[in-house]
């Protein structure tokens, strides 16, 4: 028979709420290697993390010889469109499209240019005088998602004009080109390969961006905005409402 102390002891030990384990730490010399391999991996995350956002790689295109249509995203700014035309010049691409929504007023002058797509078209005409066919195809004013909308529009121009898209390569700013490729992908399908071009940054240091304000504000919005986007963004049915839901509702 038990004693009733054990068994006493027993109905306390099955209502404890803590019991006592042997927790193993690192010594000091332990936590000064996992401190340094630490920062070693954040370091080399930061170091290499611009050129995973900032991708260029163009389309095969059809026998890989390379896609013939450049995709310009038209609110690029000029140093970015001087990369773009100097791209043009180049004489790779036989049209150039050029996308982009309304500009707002505090930006620049919409009585001049009704969209970034016609702004950059009107810039690269002039500073590639080359004979390449330059398009604006301007997107309807969006809250979100512009980039989206801009490749739906892109898409929807192709279907009205005949244009047939097997491969484009497209231009975007420096962090931003990954998350771009992506969205472009989204809207045209799997049948357009879509290339990507990142032009460079002149307002801060890709390789030392986490050195001033511009460089650490630019990647890591962008990297925060990529991690949204794989995770959370779901393109709407092709050709519903809802993907267009920039543009007037139907009637």
């Amino acid at each position: 028979m038990t004693p009733p102390s054990v068994e006493t002891e027993r109905g306390r030990s099955a209502w404890r709420l803590f019991r006592r384990r042997t927790v193993w730490l690192p010594t000091w010399q332990g936590s000064l290697l996992i401190g340094l391999v630490v920062a070693a991996a954040l370091l080399l995350s930061a170091w290499r993390v611009v050129g995973f956002l900032a991708l260029s790689e163009p389309a095969p295109g059809r026998d890989n010889t390379g896609a013939r249509t450049l995709v310009v995203e038209g609110w690029l700014d000029r140093n970015d469109l001087d990369q773009v035309a100097a791209i043009v010049r180049g004489g790779r691409y036989a049209l150039v499209l050029t996308t982009g929504g309304p500009i707002s007023a505090d930006f620049d002058d919409p009585a001049r240019w009704p969209s970034f797509a016609e702004r950059a078209a009107s810039y690269l005409r002039v500073t590639t005088p080359t004979g390449t066919r330059i398009v604006a195809v301007p997107a309807p004013a969006s809250a979100q998602d512009r980039t989206f909308l801009s490749a739906v529009m892109l898409r929807e121009w192709a279907k009205r004009n005949g244009a047939v898209l097997e491969a484009i390569d497209l231009v975007s700013a420096g962090v931003h080109a990954r998350r771009s490729r992506r969205m472009f992908q989204a809207a045209l399908g799997p049948e357009v390969a879509v290339g990507v071009l990142a032009t460079a940054p002149v307002e801060y240091d890709a390789q030392r961006w986490w050195t001033g304000s511009t460089g650490a504000k630019t990647v890591l919005g962008e990297t925060i905005a990529l991690a949204w986007t794989v995770c959370c963004f779901r393109p709407p049915a092709p050709g519903s409402h809802a993907e267009r839901w920039g543009a007037p509702a139907p009637r």
